[in-house]
């Protein structure tokens, strides 16, 4: 059902800074909000940070003109910088996860102040679903002593500003469906997202149907 993904192979680092740009020490950039504009195989993406871990991440707008000026629209305080680890470690992972290759964004810390309580505990379920696995929003729900809210999980993680750090692209509609993606793209990047991934949908959807359930631990 799904077709595969070709990856672009290419050296993959940083974009170059516009013109007249200079950047910032990460020291400096801990003081307010930075962020960087790297290359991967999907195209430009970005990785904010503040004082706190990161803020968001950014899946690419179409080239990188319009992924920058998405960036400072989201987040108008924020600089071009040199990051500091959590960011490298994003940014690495991201790279590394849109071109097929397993990625470790445990140790990345997240800025979640101002996230209501209940959009952290989904955020928290979301990120412990493994690469290659999908759960379905209900299965979210009930894994958080919350059956019934299924639509609240796809409330919340359709706010989500962490994308591919927090998976919500792993998380199905019932039935296997594909449900919505907030990012450029919509379902069609949400797809390509699984397929680099290597879900079978269709597998996916017979698992959402009981025939096995992903092992997502249960959060109190």
């Amino acid at each position: 059902m799904t077709s595969s993904v070709t990856h672009i192979v290419a050296a993959l680092a940083p974009l170059p800074p516009r013109a007249g740009f200079r950047a910032e020490s990460s020291s400096a950039a801990c003081a307010g909000q930075g962020f960087i504009l790297f290359d991967t195989a999907f195209g430009p993406c970005c990785v904010v940070w503040g004082p706190r871990g990161l803020l968001g991440l950014q899946l690419p707008e179409g080239c990188e003109r319009e992924t920058r000026a998405r960036i400072l629209q989201r987040f108008p305080d924020a600089r071009e910088a040199l990051p500091p680890v959590d960011a490298q470690q994003a940014r690495d992972g991201v790279i590394a996860l849109l071109r097929g290759e397993a990625a470790d964004f445990s140790g990345v810390a997240l800025d979640l102040d101002g996230a209501p309580a209940f959009h952290r505990r989904v955020y928290e379920a979301a990120r412990a679903i493994p690469r290659g696995a999908t759960a379905s929003y209900g299965e979210i729900a009930a894994r958080l002593g919350a059956p019934g809210a299924a639509r609240a999980v796809g409330q919340a993680l359709a706010r989500n500003p962490f994308l591919l750090i927090v998976p919500c692209h792993r998380v199905l509609g019932a039935g296997g469906k594909l449900g919505g993606f907030s990012a450029h793209g919509g379902v069609a990047t949400k797809q390509r997202l699984l397929a680099v991934e290597g879900v079978d949908l269709i597998r996916a959807a017979k698992v959402s149907r009981g025939a096995r359930s992903p092992r997502v631990p249960r959060l109190s």
